[in-house]
């Protein structure tokens, strides 16, 4: 799809009304799946920087099926969104991670009302095989969203992610493989990355053509093994303007067809220990897009084919 919007990063939204030829909205589901690097299969402590929700910021009661969750989260929309379409988004933990008779089952559920045009599965990419692929590709618009975090050997160790760089890669393939669009979540600022680092993860995703990317920072909740770290001998976290200015380098080397499903966000700020100013979502996201306008650059200014 040729980008058609005059912003200076490729937003998720304009991607999607451009392709759908309307607003698009993420509706959250919880289908209460487990993660490998929970249950004891890689480890039982999880990723250093996740806590007990599993990077989920607003759980559904276990009581609602996935049809009542989809239903649920289309009525309870404002309706000053005037939203038409939808897609059915599952979050927290790892949504590949069970029996593929349990899988065709909670995502034919999502797709229960006509609306649902989409789904997007976040996943590890060691939770993937080809079965499971060939299930995903069946539906209609389907995105895998992997947590790469960075593509460093040394630093997917540190932060206890349980896989390689190769397992992203040999995912990322099998997904290309069925058409599958694929984006990557990166945090900026993890332990004893330099910023060079953060520059090589952006090269390799520009060298991919990853169809999409979402940003995050390392934060320190509580419950999460990182904060026990950060008690013990407190370590530096980026600032705003640190993180805004990473970003935007960042923007400028990844393809200009790369949407941006997030640059920043609130996350569970109940959990939230540092860096404060995560709590200013929508400041910060003003912030980068002045930083932007300031330096007189976009998404895909420092891009090499």
């Amino acid at each position: 799809m040729k980008r058609k919007t005059k912003d200076r990063y490729y937003k998720f939204g304009s991607y999607l009304e451009e392709k759908f030829g309307t607003k698009v909205y993420k509706i959250t589901l919880d289908a209460e799946f487990s993660c490998p690097n929970r249950d004891g299969t890689i480890s039982n402590k999880g990723c250093i920087f996740c806590d007990d929700a599993g990077s989920f910021s607003c759980a559904h009661s276990s009581k609602l099926t996935i049809k009542e969750q989809v239903q649920t989260a289309i009525d309870n929309l404002p309706k000053r969104f005037h939203a038409k379409k939808f897609i059915a988004y599952f979050q927290a933990y790892s949504n590949t991670y069970a029996p593929i008779q349990k899988l065709k089952q909670v995502y034919d559920d999502a797709f229960s009302d006509d609306r649902v045009v989409g789904i997007s599965i976040g996943t590890r990419p060691d939770c993937i095989d080809e079965e499971k692929v060939k299930l995903i590709s069946t539906y209609k618009n389907p995105i895998v969203e992997f947590g790469l975090q960075t593509i460093h050997d040394k630093t997917l160790k540190l932060i206890n992610r349980g896989h390689n760089y190769q397992c992203f890669l040999d995912a990322y393939n099998l997904c290309k493989k069925y058409d599958i669009e694929v984006c990557a979540h990166i945090i900026l600022g993890l332990p004893n990355e330099t910023y060079e680092d953060m520059m090589e993860t952006a090269r390799e995703l520009a060298r991919l053509k990853i169809d999409g990317v979402k940003f995050h920072v390392l934060t320190v909740l509580k419950n999460a093994p990182l904060y026990e770290l950060f008690c013990e001998k407190p370590f530096k976290l980026l600032s705003e303007d640190e993180y805004c200015n990473i970003l935007c380098d960042f923007l400028e080397i990844l393809p200009p067809n790369t949407s941006i499903q997030r640059t920043a966000g609130t996350g569970l700020v109940s959990e939230l220990v540092a860096p404060m100013w995560v709590k200013n979502k929508f400041e910060t996201q003003n912030k980068i897009e002045r930083l932007l306008s300031e330096r007189n650059t976009y998404q895909g200014a420092k891009y090499q084919e």
